[in-house]
């Protein structure tokens, strides 16, 4: 009788999400270490402590990794910022928030600094693929809208606010201080990263977001 060989069947769903998250988190950190050009599947599986093949399993490729490695990302830092819970605070209260945030956040993920880097040498090719990093982003646009249009409407904040800019500035002034803070030290002679920096950022940070947002 002649045997049949059957392929491996897919692990039960509770092992296939553990171990999907497993590589998921040895290949974020190594494409915040290499970046996506000099990543390597064969260390990504050495350091998830699992066969190469399995990878490839449930991601067809490097560029697939990471795409979702960047998925998951955004979806972590948006998951965050709903857990402030801005619709309930005072308007100009949820702008000092987000920015607080987004410095702290930024701070303690450098590595989604990182990914960002790579995959803006990359043209941003992967996420414009990605519906759900869009999906995942808007929702954020469109609180800051309600929380504009609320200060506006209560005589607290100016007109004609765009929530996308405002995002945009809040974020870049975080992002290029830390993506830069080796450079800026050295030019200026001055460290950049102390405590005490940090906190002087982050209130000027602060000053100038407010400063733009309010009436006077």
């Amino acid at each position: 009788m002649q045997s049949i060989v059957t392929p491996p069947q897919e692990p039960r769903s509770r092992d296939a999400d553990r171990t999907q998250q497993t590589i998921l988190a040895a290949a974020r950190d190594e494409f915040a270490l290499f970046g996506l050009a000099g990543a390597r599947v064969d260390r990504i599986a050495e350091r998830a402590d699992i066969n190469k093949r399995l990878i490839y399993y449930y991601f067809k490729s490097k560029d697939d990794l990471f795409l979702a490695v960047l998925e998951n990302a955004y979806a972590h830092i948006r998951e965050a910022e709903a857990q402030l819970h801005l619709r309930d605070m005072a308007p100009a209260q949820a702008i000092r928030r987000l920015t607080e945030f987004t410095w702290e956040y930024y701070i303690a993920h450098p590595e989604f600094l990182t990914l960002l880097n790579s995959e803006n040498l990359h043209q941003g090719r992967h996420v414009a693929m990605s519906s759900r990093v869009q999906k995942t982003n808007s929702p954020l646009i469109q609180t800051l809208a309600e929380i504009l249009e609320r200060g506006r409407s209560e005589g607290i904040f100016r007109g004609g606010i765009d929530p996308l800019q405002l995002y945009v500035s809040i974020a870049g002034m975080a992002y290029f201080y830390l993506s830069n803070n080796h450079t800026l030290s050295a030019i200026f002679g001055r460290d950049l990263m102390t405590p005490k920096a940090h906190q002087e950022r982050l209130s000027h940070m602060c000053d100038v977001i407010l400063g733009y947002v309010l009436r006077n």
